[in-house]
């Protein structure tokens, strides 16, 4: 694929210090823009001014929610390699959601060559303390200036990138979660298993609740019976019961999380017992009570292993492991941030250096 590259004339001032940099409000230089039209598939690839986009008031994806996104880091060593974490499954799980969507699938290579190119082009932005990284962006929204429902015939796709600290101010802190018993997010058959705007835009009421009740996150439970746990808001959940590594199945509702994927292999190649199954709310209430449940956590991208200290399921409060981090979840953290960060050696071939410009044309 040949990319045409237009370098910003008014470079932006990179932030001072990298402990305030927050999540995703701050942008680089450059973005990616490719375009798809009927009867030519996806053609002109360009790197540009991070800048507006000029898109008409009529455009199909203001209206219908015709869109996808993804996330992924690149992260920065302490010998100064840059380096990413499983991009591959990300430009996979994208043409998943681009199926869903009736959006045309996109040429994955063609996307990790995008990804490489753009990040050589702002490396410079890559944050260099610890714990800090790179956050990636690409999505694709359809262009069409049309008023009526059917998938469009233009669409964008796009990269854009955000210097980036802890996805919660409070780092490795346990976090509350609050579990939603009246509204849904998703039911099998719908769009839960794909990364789409409206599966956040159908969250957010129920957030706005939680933050009221004081709790950072939503965890959100089947559509049909409300009784089966699914997965956090951002996030996807994990418990541990017995000694064994629980995490609700994969059934068509539930985000297949990359950051879930891999720790489910790293528990397994420690030892760890690990289930994937449909277990209710009332279950984890019942471990609780019996003192099985030991720790409960969520995987993302942003927050990578986020430990969960209170649980509350209507007047029901459950504190886990005296709200503290437990060995699972630090076990985790540490290996898979450490693998992201050059400390811990990649023995599941996961981690992908930055190819340079040349290796790329």
């Amino acid at each position: 694929m040949e990319i045409k590259i237009q370098l910003t004339e008014n470079p932006k001032q990179k932030p001072a210090d990298e402990s305030k940099l927050g999540f995703g409000h701050i942008f680089t230089d450059h973005m990616f823009i490719m375009d798809y039209d009927v009867g030519m598939g996806w053609h002109d690839a360009r790197i540009v001014p991070y800048a507006p986009l000029s898109i008409y008031p009529s455009s199909m994806c203001l209206h219908y929610g015709q869109t996808v996104f993804e996330g992924l880091k690149a992260y920065r060593t302490a010998d100064g390699t840059i380096q990413f974490f499983r991009p591959d499954e990300n430009f996979k799980r994208l043409n998943v959601s681009n199926e869903r969507l009736v959006i045309p699938a996109i040429n994955e290579e063609d996307c990790l060559q995008a990804l490489h190119t753009l990040v050589n082009i702002d490396k410079d932005w890559v944050p260099y303390t610890e714990g800090t990284s790179l956050y990636i962006r690409p999505f694709i929204i359809a262009d069409d200036p049309y008023l009526g429902v059917r998938p469009a015939n233009h669409y964008l796709f796009m990269i854009i990138m955000s210097p980036s600290g802890l996805y919660y101010s409070s780092g490795l802190d346990p976090v509350n979660i609050y579990v939603e018993t009246k509204h849904v997010r998703a039911v099998r058959g719908g769009m839960g298993y794909t990364k789409t705007g409206g599966n956040y835009a159908a969250s957010l009421i129920a957030q706005d609740e939680a933050h009221k009740q004081n709790y950072s996150q939503v965890l959100w439970l089947d559509g049909v019976e409300q009784k089966y746990i699914e997965e956090v808001g951002a996030m996807n959940i994990f418990f541990v019961i017995n000694g064994e590594v629980v995490t609700p199945a994969l059934h068509g509702s539930i985000l297949s999380g990359i950051t879930r994927k891999s720790a489910i292999e790293v528990c397994k190649s420690k030892g760890y017992t690990v289930s994937e199954k449909r277990i209710s709310i009332q279950e984890i209430a019942d471990a609780f009570d019996n003192g099985q449940l030991t720790e409960c956590f969520g995987t993302g991208t942003a927050a990578v292993i986020s430990p969960v200290g209170h649980l509350k399921w209507g007047d029901k409060v459950m504190e886990i492991n005296d709200n503290k981090i437990g060995p699972v979840s630090q076990m985790l953290y540490d290996t898979m941030t450490g693998m992201q960060w050059g400390k811990v050696k990649d023995t599941f071939g996961w981690i992908q250096p930055l190819k340079p410009l040349d290796e790329l044309k």
